[in-house]
Order: C-alpha cells, then sequence, then structure tokens
C-alpha cells in the first residue's frame, strides 16, 4: 500500500458506520488492526456520535438545524426568559460560539433577545411564534430519530445507554464544552 491509498470499506459505504478489525483492509487486503481503538470508550463514544450526528443531519436537513441549534431552541422553549450565559452553560457551549449561534436564530426569525429590567446589559431568550412551531416539528423528527436508536438497541437498551453515559459526564465532572 503506498502512502496515497487509503484503506477501504469492506462491508457497508459509510464511513460513519462502527469499523471493527474485520471491516476495513488496507489496499493490499490484509485486515487493519484496529485495537486497542475498538475496545476504548473515547473511541467508540465519538464513532457513535459521528453515526448519530449524521443521521440528525439528515433528519433535519429540510429545517437547516444542526444539533447544537436544536438543543439551544429545546431549552429556550422549555425556559423562555432564561439569559444567554444560562443557557450557554446548561449546555456547555462556549460563549463566543453561543452569540453566533443566538444571532443566526434571530436572523432566521427563530429566536429573539429581549433585555431584561434588573440589567439591561443581560438578554432574556425567547423563540418566536414560528421558533415555537419549528420546535414542535423538530421534537417529532427527533422523536423518530430516537425511535431508530430504540430498533436497534431496544428501549432498555436506549435507556442504559443515556444512564452511562451521563454516568461518564458526571465522572469527568459534567464538564462538556463544544469544539
Amino acid at each position: 500500500m503506498t502512502d496515497t491509498q487509503s484503506p477501504r470499506v469492506v462491508r457497508g459505504s459509510d464511513p460513519r458506520q462502527g469499523a471493527e478489525r474485520s471491516d476495513l483492509q488496507a489496499g493490499h487486503g490484509k485486515p487493519i488492526d484496529m485495537d486497542p481503538l475498538t475496545s476504548s470508550v473515547g473511541y467508540q463514544l465519538r464513532r457513535a456520535q459521528l453515526a448519530v450526528f449524521y443521521h440528525f443531519i439528515h433528519c433535519f436537513a429540510e429545517f437547516d438545524i444542526r444539533p447544537a441549534q436544536f438543543s439551544v431552541m429545546v431549552l429556550i422553549d422549555r425556559n423562555p426568559g432564561l439569559n444567554q450565559s444560562e443557557i450557554a452553560a446548561a449546555l456547555g457551549i462556549k460563549r463566543t460560539n453561543f452569540v453566533a449561534l443566538i444571532d443566526s436564530l434571530d436572523r432566521r426569525g427563530l429566536a429573539m433577545r429581549m433585555s431584561t429590567q434588573s440589567d439591561r446589559r443581560s438578554y432574556a431568550l425567547y423563540l418566536t411564534e414560528s421558533g415555537k412551531a419549528l420546535v414542535q416539528e423538530l421534537l417529532r423528527r427527533q422523536g423518530e430519530h430516537e425511535a431508530r436508536i430504540i430498533a436497534r438497541i431496544g428501549l432498555d437498551g436506549r435507556d442504559a445507554l443515556v444512564s452511562l453515559l451521563a454516568d461518564v459526564t458526571s465522572a469527568f465532572g459534567g464538564e462538556a464544552i463544544e469544539e
């Protein structure tokens, strides 16, 4: 195999799908040894995230909504009037990234900022009527997205996975900063 040759996927054509040792072969047909990656929690988490986000982005493409935007809209919908810092902290999003995210939702007429009585430098966040309607459709789509996962691992498996992932997050102090 030359430096310009890349591994080819033997089963399945989507590289976001989980790769096991026997799934990838080098250009000369020899299986690529993926250990110790395939037994690494971090590696498997990242592969799972890529697969789930790929499906999420596909399901939400017609709405031009990314996972972070969806999360922000859901939190604003469920907690109208929270300020930018509170929502950003709850989701583990850096403030600079959060401002740009809210700006994009504001430009699209989905969310709005309102200055607060107590601190005019702080803005309370609300969804517009369009934003509220979109969140309802997005939640329906998210239910379909979750159903696909449940179909693969079962409801008990999904519940166990969510619980284990919460434990992992908590083990590292709950710190989650979006890249």
